[in-house]
């Protein structure tokens, strides 16, 4: 009998998800209100700093734009980010008209190479947007140090790193002007949709919850439910509708409870793949440096350049034996608006495209047991080395 398929990505939604969210219906409010704010206290809490200014918002991309907006990036502009990662983090810095500046990445770490960053910087540059690839942290010492001596601001693409630390310290809580979070279904805690920005500048937080919700000077949740009169407000700017409603919150409140468990587990699985793929021909990924958190969003390995079967035909015998895999990612200087806009060319970034040609990511959730580690360890062994 042929068994169940396994699953890419699982959320885990427990009776205590769902009893917030039912709460939430319950409640009367279900747009952006008490329970959105609670989550933003309680991120903030989790982070361990009371500087923080938490903006929950509909999604990581709207936390980007929203970060790079107050930031004050526009035409003529520069941001420097890695080609090797899914398009939302470069398009919102053409949402402002800025330009992109695509550099590749450590050959290791997958993450953005700081040396191809500070070669990249010309007189327009104003950003650095790093990405935490798979959930390990990037350089950031060695950003950080690069965009201080530059004078550039650093806004953190840390959709998959949650929690991540680096240096001991959790991603969000580093120099950057801003960090943004990813809670979208398949990431390490969900709400569906949705995503936080976090940063320490308090003229940043102000303009990013003014362009949150319509430019509007004044939240919703709190006219409604303030004691006098307070219909009137006022446009201050074109803002977006970029609000995260409190049903997507309540779920929020009770994934993030359960942070801590799900990296845990998500370690555990993958050093169940390390020790089950070790003879095989192919590159596992490499964990964090000593004493840090690795968030395990994704398990990604990398075909050796010896190995006789092709990427491709590897992630077919895995569909074939019911195990769900991706490929992150099809990097964006391959991909046709990036590469026609900027006359891009595989050749400008040869460990980012030597990656991309060799990379399979393995299925690694909160959901998944020992069983499913062997059942996919097993499949990868049968067609990279035969029965």
């Amino acid at each position: 009998m042929a068994e169940d398929f396994l699953p890419f990505a699982l959320p885990e939604i427990g009776d205590e998800e769902i009893a917030e969210v039912v709460d939430t219906l319950k409640s009367g409010w279900v747009t952006t209100g008490p329970k959105a704010r609670r989550f933003e206290q309680d991120f903030a809490a989790f982070l361990g700093d009371e500087n923080l200014h938490c903006i929950a918002v509909n999604s990581a991309t709207a936390g980007l734009h929203l970060a790079l907006e107050a930031l004050g990036i526009g035409p003529g502009d520069e941001v420097i980010t890695t080609t090797h990662t899914f398009t939302a983090t470069a398009e919102v810095v053409r949402y402002l008209g800025a330009d992109v500046k695509l550099v590749d990445i450590d050959p290791l770490t997958l993450n953005i190479d700081p040396a191809a960053i500070e070669a990249a910087i010309t007189p327009r540059t104003k950003a650095i947007l790093p990405v935490h690839y798979a959930g390990l942290a990037a350089d950031m010492p060695a950003i950080l140090a690069i965009a201080e001596k530059h004078g550039l601001k650093v806004v953190e693409d840390a959709a998959h790193a949650l929690p991540t630390t680096c240096g001991g310290q959790l991603v969000g809580t580093l120099g950057s002007a801003a960090t943004v979070f990813s809670f979208y279904a398949n990431k390490t805690i969900t709400t569906g949709e949705g995503g936080m920005l976090v940063t320490r500048d308090a003229e940043l937080a102000k303009r990013a919850k003014v362009m949150r919700l319509h430019g509007i000077s004044r939240d919703a949740f709190d006219r409604f439910t303030s004691k006098v009169p307070s219909w009137y407000y006022e446009i201050v700017a074109p803002g977006f509708k970029y609000n995260l409603t409190d049903i997507a919150a309540a779920l929020g409140l009770q994934q993030l409870k359960k942070a801590r468990r799900f990296q845990a587990q998500r370690q555990a699985i993958a050093q169940a793949y390390d020790e089950a793929l070790a003879l095989l021909p192919l590159l596992r990924p490499p964990g964090p440096r000593a004493g840090d958190l690795h968030s395990w969003h994704l398990y990604a390995v990398r075909l050796n350049d010896d190995c006789t079967v092709s990427r491709d035909a590897v992630v077919n015998h895995l569909h074939e034996r019911g195990i769900g895999c991706s490929v992150h990612y099809v990097p964006l200087h391959a991909q046709p608006y990036w590469r026609d806009r900027y006359t891009l060319a595989p050749a400008q970034f040869p460990h980012s495209q030597h990656a991309y040609e060799r990379l399979i990511s393995l299925p690694v959730h909160t959901r998944m047991g020992a069983h499913d580690v062997a059942r996919v360890a097993s499949a990868l062994r049968e067609v990279l080395t035969g029965p």
